[in-house]
């Protein structure tokens, strides 16, 4: 069992006051309602909670240190007072867990669409190439043949459960593990003292402006992973520290290039790049391309190579052009990163089938075409619905919400996009919380209006997000698409303070199955909008 001490021997931050000692450590707990005896409590001061206030409850629950931020004085136990508690517990928990992060190579994904994607085609490729992967993603977290569900709306893991699941996988013999990070894991130092070794960033749009304040404070929290890749230990191997930048994001490009610390790969659709994407053919059941460029300052390990330029044809299984970006940023970071040859980086791109709720076809054999998407940013909804222009000649039918006590630009934004873009509009439910739904989707309707939009002929307003699906597919003709999207691979809707069990993926189901007369369709989920 370590000691206090022992947790604090590494400990990078300042120390207010307090001081440490030999007592021993059971375990480092953050809910006072968890303590245990020999536990020590952090007191974290939160966006709707002052964990100081639960001080003494922790002491009476067995607690025998506590960590704060505040000025306290009279404990009965040590208390160490450091600036910010948030990020303490991340180098606490990397301590508690023997720092697992330094005996393994870190790769960390962030952007604001498609880092989920990007994770998965680079999960492939590393398995392609024969090497023990783990993976933490916004869906679940991979360890060895153990898949775990990382919870309903969770992005990033907290931090002790980020350095459990690192722990875990270093157990199981990985060697490499891939890290899907967001703003709000950044913005909160979920993710500090894990040692990435390559950073790779998709793009960096309009979201979470709510939380953040401003589109430059969104951008610098993603940017901490990038600046943290000077700060990663000599981990005694031959270990690369890399930045993979997307050359076509004008949004993140420069302002990363700017303050990465180490070398930079980056890649590309549009222009000359480390990697680009040429010869591009749109296929019913994918998209095929051509990835060309040199490896001259990135040499591959362990193999030599004849000429530095590279051009090998591959195909993604995915649909939708933004895919192209998001499998070119996975294969420069196992190409240009881990120096991996190109042509098994391809192979490995070709290998990823699908993923939950991404551009996820449902098929009952209906006469148009059912996706579910993720997309629930204003890029994301833009590129959705411009992936299924590419797929049909048909008209495109855009279902989607936006979520309660969010960015609230985004529902203008999204709505507009839409006016725009797709044929038909219709505005549903999704995640209001504790605000209106009626008002959500008002503020929504004035950005279609804006754009041109006419009520309940080009959108319309559903709220019940089950019966706006079924609306969705009664307006379809044969060769329409409907798109399904906000929700994607999440398992809740949250009403107030309640998550409701919510799947799209079955809702849809349900919806056609009620829409084609099929007896053994899935039921709808409910919700309390069903009630009228």
């Amino acid at each position: 069992m370590l000691s206090l001490s022992d947790l604090f021997t590494e400990f990078p931050l300042k120390i207010i006051s307090g001081e440490t000692t030999e007592i021993p450590i059971r375990e480092i707990i953050s809910d006072s309602r968890k303590v245990q005896k020999d536990d020590l409590f952090i007191a974290m001061s939160g966006e709707y909670f002052d964990g100081h206030k639960y001080i003494s409850n922790a002491i009476e629950q067995g607690a025998v240190a506590i960590v704060g931020e505040q000025e306290i004085a009279d404990l009965p136990i040590p208390y160490i007072q450091v600036e910010n508690a948030r990020q303490a517990i991340a180098h606490l928990a990397a301590a508690y867990y023997g720092f697992p992060a330094r005996k393994l190579t870190m790769l960390g994904v962030t952007g604001t669409d498609g880092k989920t994607t990007t994770s998965n085609f680079l999960y492939q490729i590393l398995r392609e190439a024969k090497l023990k992967v783990g993976m933490i993603s916004t869906v679940n977290a991979i360890i060895g043949d153990e898949i775990l569900d990382t919870g309903f709306h969770v992005t990033t893991p907290d931090a002790l459960d980020t350095q459990r699941y690192l722990t875990q996988m270093l157990d199981a013999g990985l060697t490499h593990v891939i890290l899907e990070t967001t703003s709000h894991g950044w913005a909160q130092y979920r993710v500090d003292a894990c040692e990435f070794d390559i950073g790779i960033v998709t793009n960096i749009t309009h979201e979470h402006l709510d939380y953040h304040g401003s589109y430059e404070a969104y951008r610098a929290a993603k940017g901490r992973l990038f600046e943290s890749l000077g700060d990663t230990v000599d981990k005694g191997r031959d270990t690369r520290r890399i930045a993979i930048l997307n050359r076509d994001d004008d949004g993140s490009f420069d302002y990363l290039s700017r303050i990465t610390p180490v070398p930079t790969a980056c890649y590309s659709v549009e222009t000359s790049a480390d990697a680009q994407a040429v010869d591009v053919k749109y296929l019913l059941d994918g998209i095929e391309f051509t990835i060309v460029g040199s490896i001259d300052s990135f040499p591959l390990r362990g193999k030599a190579r004849k000429g530095a330029e590279f051009k090998i044809k591959t195909k993604t299984n995915l649909v939708g052009s933004y895919n192209i970006s998001n499998a070119l940023a996975a294969f420069s970071a196992a190409v240009f990163g881990l120096g991996l040859e190109p042509e098994i980086a391809a192979q490995g791109i070709v290998a990823l089938k699908g993923i939950p709720g991404r551009m996820e076809r449902i098929d009952m054999g209906q006469e148009f075409t059912t996706i579910v998407d993720f997309a629930h940013t204003p890029n994301a909804l833009k590129v959705a619905i411009n992936s299924a222009r590419e797929m049909t000649k048909g008209r495109i039918i855009a279902l989607f919400g936006s979520a309660g006590l969010r960015d609230k630009e985004k529902r203008r934004l999204m709505a507009e996009i839409s006016a725009e873009l797709a044929d038909l509009t219709v505005l549903t439910a999704e995640d209001p919380r504790t605000e209106s739904l009626s008002g959500i989707l008002s503020e929504m309707a004035e950005g279609a209006v804006d754009k041109g939009g006419i009520e309940n002929e080009s959108f319309w307003r559903v709220e019940d997000r089950g019966e706006a699906i079924l609306f969705a597919l009664q307006l379809a003709n044969p060769d329409d698409i409907v798109l399904v999207c906000g929700k994607g691979h999440e398992q809740s809707m949250c009403f107030g303070e309640t998550e409701y069990p919510w799947d799209d993926l079955v809702a849809t189901r349900a919806a056609l199955g009620k829409f084609l007369g099929i007896d053994d369709a899935p039921e709808m989920p409910y919700l309390p909008t069903q009630e009228g």
